[in-house]
């Protein structure tokens, strides 16, 4: 069995938002649409602290100091949401 390994990972470059969802850009040029459903702390959040967002690193992840929210891009593209909330559910 071949395992495919990347030689680089996706970095994020620019994040928009809708009233249900938030998109994020790649660098490698592809966007991945997410629910804000998934993120509790984006979903309560104003629209203004939901744009004042910065990214992790050069891009790894994207952090929201306002909301205490950090989501890393591995995580997205693994189709993870909020362990918080994941794990409240589980309770």
């Amino acid at each position: 069995m071949h395992t495919l390994t990347l030689e680089t990972e996706p970095l994020a470059v620019d994040v928009a938002f809708s009233s249900d969802s938030f998109r994020v850009i790649l660098d490698d040029g592809r966007e991945l649409t997410v629910p804000l459903a998934w993120f509790p702390r984006l979903v309560h959040g104003t629209s203004d602290q939901r744009l004042n967002w910065e990214l992790v690193g050069r891009g790894e992840g994207l952090h929201w100091q306002e909301l205490d929210e950090d989501i890393s891009v591995r995580g997205l593209l693994a189709g993870r949401m909020d362990q918080r909330a994941s794990r409240a559910r589980a309770a």
